[in-house]
């Protein structure tokens, strides 16, 4: 749920963690929360903050020294990196369950075409 960009070998990758307070005011607008939802939806707004932020912490205490030079080194930090990403989808969607539980059906085919589209792009930029 977090997106940027950054150069990655002739390419571009996505990098979690930037953008996530015009994420969030998107989701938020799309999905026209009201107040009784607020709760859920404060809940689920700071489990993406949280997760953002842990993201970006992760990837800067690991590539701060540069790219690892060995191929376990580099194995080793890919999966601290995914550990991370890991903890943070896991508490993003207990947080998003919540939610999703408290929406209208209406509000709930929104976050169910929001959340499609943005699969079929992590998808394609794993392809």
């Amino acid at each position: 749920m977090m997106d940027c960009m950054m150069p990655s070998g002739g390419g571009m990758t996505m990098m979690p963690g930037q953008h996530i307070k015009g994420r969030i005011a998107y989701l938020k607008a799309e999905l026209g929360i009201v107040d009784a939802q607020l709760p859920q939806w404060n809940a689920f707004a700071d489990a993406m903050r949280l997760g953002a932020k842990s993201m970006r912490a992760s990837m800067a205490a690991i590539m701060g020294s540069g790219m690892p030079a060995t191929a376990p080194a580099r194995s080793d930090a890919m999966i601290a990196i995914m550990t991370v990403r890991l903890e943070a989808m896991k508490a993003t969607s207990t947080a998003g369950k919540a939610l999703y539980a408290v929406l209208t059906d209406e509000q709930k085919k929104t976050a169910d075409e929001l959340m499609m589209a943005r699969m079929a792009r992590s998808e394609e930029h794993t392809s």
